[in-house]
């Protein structure tokens, strides 16, 4: 059944951290189960954990106390008390196919984590695009404030090199991931919805499936809770409404005329921005952030009225703390410069996350002189197939783009859905609008290029000049490219 996780039950009560027992992770390496996996060392709890193959990460949680180890094996289940996986876990996977068989309780990562913040205040972010970077905004924002709060994110923030923490009888920030359904779970005093937008329509089946999803989101929260809704997004916006009407407390932001935070100016300065914004209160203030694009002035808007209005955080102290936000992993994150010419990374891997990095990115080059030129690589079949023509137009900002197949992650390759599909509607954007044709195209050619990994790095590196921006773009491991980039450019 479509927008119903018939694995779990996330309307169900947790259960008390002190009832897990010794926990083993099934793929402790991803970046939300790493972060139920620290929380739980840190309060104490004996973790093991497995992945299918090593990373600095494994190393990383054996160094604050966890076992871990390289590829599954029914094995490492033995002597566990509670298993915990993701939505990614197969039913066939040896591991748990072995916890099914001893009877041990499994637990989805998000009811793992949700039984650590008992008796915390807790601040959930959900959203489409922006949620992780308006957790480590929030979490960023409340440290300079002096509160001190635990936090679980899906990406590490880079001033802290973690992407997890736990503080006792603080409040407790945690990235809300829609897209199983598994946010139901949190039941937050503070909500942030950055915006409600079509997508893991492989699991709602419909947009009006993932509206139903967020209303659910917001009617799990205690009576008193606070939810902080983006304005100019209409999914938001709609759900703001409604949740108003319903009795819950609500403030928006945004650049609308009506929304209760106005953001009224933009300036970009280098790889940041400084944005007026009118505060809830009707106070002007100024917000300085070390991060690019009118899209991270909205997020850090969400974190400022969470901090302020929904925690009780001071507001001077949080705009001091977003000031000094260091961007998380993997968001417009710069992994090298090299001859006048930067290389960045973003996670970027829906239409509405893709549209705005490069939109931020390409003003950004223009700007210096340059050109953007992107590597972009799909993620998921389903979303591929889904959203082919809305990724085109998202692209279409960048003066060159090559494309890398689709990472497929938890999915089986479906016929007839490759990156094609993206290539064959990116040209017929650019053609209608009179643009360029993407790199290696020459201006002639009929197709936009489809590389391998090599290729897409040497396409790159050989049309690089200095003012330009190298992106890579995607949730796979189009990654690792952004360091052979820069080692190309170094050769060169």
């Amino acid at each position: 059944m479509h927008g119903v996780n018939e694995r779990f039950d996330f309307r169900a009560e947790v259960p008390e951290l002190t009832d897990l027992g010794r926990v083993h992770f099934i793929a402790i390496g991803g970046a939300g189960m790493s972060a139920v996996a620290r929380i739980m060392l840190a309060r104490g709890v004996t973790v093991t954990g497995s992945d299918a193959k090593d990373s600095p990460m494994l190393r990383a949680l054996e160094r604050e106390g966890a076992t871990t180890w390289v590829g599954h094996n029914p094995s490492h289940v033995d002597g566990a008390d509670t298993v915990v996986i993701s939505s990614a876990i197969r039913e066939s996977n040896v591991e748990l196919i072995r916890a099914r068989e001893l009877g041990l309780p499994v637990l989805h990562r998000a009811q793992a984590l949700a039984s650590t913040m008992t008796g915390a205040v807790a601040a959930a972010v959900a959203g489409a695009n922006g949620k992780t970077t308006t957790t480590s905004m929030l979490t960023v924002a409340l440290q300079a404030a002096g509160l001190d709060p635990s936090f679980a994110s899906g990406g590490e923030l880079a001033d802290q090199g973690t992407n997890a923490r736990w503080c006792a009888g603080a409040p407790f920030v945690v990235e809300a991931d829609e897209s199983d359904g598994s946010f139901l779970v949190y039941r937050p005093a503070v909500a942030v919805v950055t915006n409600v937008q079509p997508d893991h329509l492989d699991f709602y089946g419909t947009f009006e499936g993932v509206q139903t999803a967020y209303a659910e989101f917001v009617a799990s929260m205690p009576r008193g809770g606070l939810l902080v809704a983006c304005r100019d997004d209409d999914g938001s916006s709609v759900l703001a409404q409604d949740a108003a009407a319903s009795g819950v407390r609500v403030l928006t932001y945004g650049f609308a005329e009506d929304a209760d935070l106005r953001v009224h100016s933009v300036k970009s300065t280098g790889l940041g921005s400084t944005a007026r914004f009118v505060d809830q209160d009707g106070v002007e203030r100024t917000l300085h952030l070390a991060v690019p694009g009118r899209h991270n002035v909205l997020n850090a808007m969400g974190a400022y009225l969470a901090a302020v209005a929904g925690l009780g955080a001071e507001s001077a102290a949080v705009l001091k703390g977003l000031a000094h936000f260091g961007g998380a992993r993997r968001r417009f994150e710069v992994r090298g410069e090299v001859g006048g010419v930067t290389v960045v990374d973003d996670y970027a891997h829906n239409p509405g996350k893709v549209a705005a990095v490069v939109a931020t990115a390409a003003e950004i080059a223009h700007a210096r002189g340059g050109h953007l030129r992107v590597i972009f690589q799909p993620h998921l079949y389903s979303r591929t197939n889904d959203f082919a023509t809305d990724f085109a137009r998202a692209l279409a900002a960048a003066d060159d783009v090559v494309l890398l197949e689709i990472y497929g992650a938890r999915e089986e390759p479906v016929p007839g859905v490759g990156s094609h599909l993206v290539a064959d509607a990116l040209l017929i954007e650019i053609g209608g609008t009179g643009g360029k044709l993407p790199l290696g195209a020459h201006g002639v050619t009929s197709s936009v290029p489809v590389l391998d990994r090599g290729e897409a790095v040497a396409a790159l590196v050989t049309a690089a000049r200095p003012g330009d921006l190298l992106m890579t773009i995607g949730a796979g491991d189009v990654t690792e490219l952004a360091d052979a980039l820069t080692e190309g450019l170094r050769q060169r």
